[in-house]
């Protein structure tokens, strides 16, 4: 009897676990390997410092901003902690978690020695590739080679075998290629005169036929009607710095989400869309800007209807958000000045013959040793900070080593920068005087001979090394180089270690994280690393980044149906 009331007991058990098990919430573990979530978007918005959500908050409108805002994680104190702020190393470090150091992309653009001296070789530049999706002959092709580090995306590709799909989708090259990694399936960008969306054969021998038929279905013509333009010109003048460039950005995105089929794998997929019209805008007219302000609802509509969008067609419910900014910017330097700041320009060229200057009474060139004397240069043309870079091949030829070479560098901006002072206006205050904060050199930053401060960090971070001679020059807060001839007399730029330039949004959204503001500083090396850990794949390889577990849910919280 006993038996037979034991064996009843445990049957009705089962039954009832069983059927709880049935009934009950699931435990909705995120799991790549498993599709969950089913698609991953990190949306990158270049130039857009970290204060343009709380300043326009109360007009934003619907599930643009306010879908990261209101329903999801969202970090207002987040800093870069380096002190390159440009585009490409931005880009390098939001896919990455890595800083220069880790991934090796420290600008846009450098002088390598060991691909010659004829032109600057951009961050993404490969010639052993070529263009897609413009006429043969050109431009050189395009690929991550000169990333260090791979990817959140690579390692979502490695962890699934190849199965996911990871995609990168920017107006500039650099964008999409850099955040998106190595083992990305594509990346695409604009053609900047036609505005047709191209690639590099690095990904592919042809365009997919759902790009072929967005660049043939007239959406690049009604960008340029809704920018008000022409038409004439090139694309990227026309279009690029408009909020039109966006909704023509995400539309493109759109169709590759659709032809691609992302989000309908056995695993979880990725896209990355880099924003650029930000970047092309606030260098012209700057971040306190009625055009900035029009920017930031513009893209919030455009985001809004990107969002609805996926949830019309993945549904939000299995997509998982992550925003951030590869870089903020300086104010117009007139506009700090007239309020009292020492917000002081530097002429370049003004200031590079000086610099040739003083290293040619330093190194006198002798014709025995150096037959072109004494019109070749000591300085490698087409100046832009933070970095001075050397010929070190004329220094050599004239007997010079690096350390010398640098340090009478580096003497010389001392000098020469404070000389660029504009002539005092009379009965007005005094003109803003060009300060140099610090100079490093190479070899200095190479040998950490750094300050053992948090400044000190910022520098470390920042380096990466290219085989050339170079200084490191660091202006004073709100100083930069003189960037009037840019489009624009109130124009502005980013390249500094100072907080304006550092100050990005950081936001994510998903099931995973718990809704909220949470203030404290973060880095934007932390997506890469929140992403991986709530993948449950591997940090990317030189990642150094901290998951924010105070935004993420308990495991237990998170069910599905």
């Amino acid at each position: 009897m006993r038996l037979h009331r034991f064996f009843t007991i445990f049957c009705l058990s089962a039954a009832v676990i069983l059927l709880g098990g049935l009934l009950a919430p699931k435990l909705c573990l995120a799991q790549a390997y498993s599709a969950n979530p089913k698609l991953v978007v990190v949306v990158v918005i270049d130039q857009f410092r970290g204060d343009y959500l709380e300043r326009y908050r109360s007009d934003l409108k619907g599930r643009g901003f306010r879908l990261l805002l209101d329903e999801g994680a969202w970090f207002p104190d987040c800093y870069y902690n380096y002190a390159n702020t440009k585009t490409a190393p931005g880009h390098a470090t939001l896919g990455t978690g890595a800083y220069s150091d880790g991934h090796g992309i420290e600008n846009n653009e450098w002088w390598d020695s060991a691909r010659g001296y004829d032109h600057k070789v951009s961050s993404v530049e490969d010639e052993r590739y070529a263009l897609v999706g413009v006429p043969a002959g050109g431009e050189a092709g395009a690929s991550p080679r000169s990333l260090r580090a791979s990817t959140v995306g690579d390692e979502l590709r490695l962890a699934t075998e190849g199965r996911s799909r990871v995609f990168g989708v920017s107006l500039k090259d650099r964008a999409a290629i850099l955040p998106s990694g190595q083992a990305a399936n594509g990346a695409f960008w604009m053609d900047a005169a036609t505005g047709q969306f191209i690639t590099s054969n690095y990904y592919m021998s042809q365009l997919p036929a759902w790009a072929l038929a967005f660049n043939a279905s007239g959406r690049s013509a009604q960008a340029v009607a809704e920018a008000h333009s022409d038409g004439k010109g090139k694309f990227y003048s026309a279009v690029g710095g408009t909020p039109a460039a966006n909704g023509y950005e995400l539309d493109f995105a759109k169709a590759l989400i659709s032809g691609e089929k992302l989000g309908q794998g056995p695993t979880t997929d990725m896209i990355t869309i880099s924003l650029s019209a930000n970047d092309i805008m606030g260098h012209a007219h700057g971040p306190d800007s009625d055009q900035e302000r029009a920017m930031v609802l513009g893209l919030d509509r455009d985001l809004a209807g990107f969002f609805g969008w996926l949830d019309k067609t993945v549904g939000l419910g299995n997509v998982w958000i992550a925003l951030s900014a590869d870089h903020g910017v300086a104010p117009v330097p007139a506009q700090a000045a007239a309020l009292g700041m020492n917000a002081a320009t530097v002429d370049l060229a003004k200031l590079e013959v000086k610099l040739e200057a003083a290293l040619k009474a330093k190194f006198p060139p002798s014709k025995t040793r150096f037959p072109q004397a004494p019109t070749a240069k000591y300085l490698l043309p087409g100046l832009d900070l933070p970095y001075i870079t050397l010929d070190k091949r004329a220094l050599e030829a004239a007997g010079i080593d690096e350390t010398a070479a640098e340090d009478a560098l580096a003497e010389a901006l001392r000098t020469a920068v404070p000389e660029l002072v504009a002539a005092p206006v009379a009965g007005e205050r005094l003109p803003p005087v060009p300060v140099v904060q610090a100079t490093y050199t190479r070899l200095q930053m190479a040998r950490g001979e750094l300050p053992p401060t948090e400044f000190g960090r910022l520098l470390a971070h920042s380096y990466a090394d290219h085989d050339n001679w170079w200084v490191m020059l660091v202006l004073a807060g709100y100083q930069m180089q003189d960037v009037s001839g840019w489009g624009s007399p109130t124009g502005t730029t980013h390249f500094s270690p100072w907080s304006y330039d550092r100050h990005v949004p950081l936001a994510f959204y998903g099931a995973p994280f718990q809704p909220g503001t949470y203030r404290g500083r973060v880095e934007p090396v932390d997506l890469a690393a929140t992403l991986a850990s709530v993948l449950r794949i591997n940090q990317p390889s030189a990642a150094v980044g901290r998951v924010l577990t105070e935004a993420l849910k308990p495991a237990a919280t998170i069910m599905k149906p």
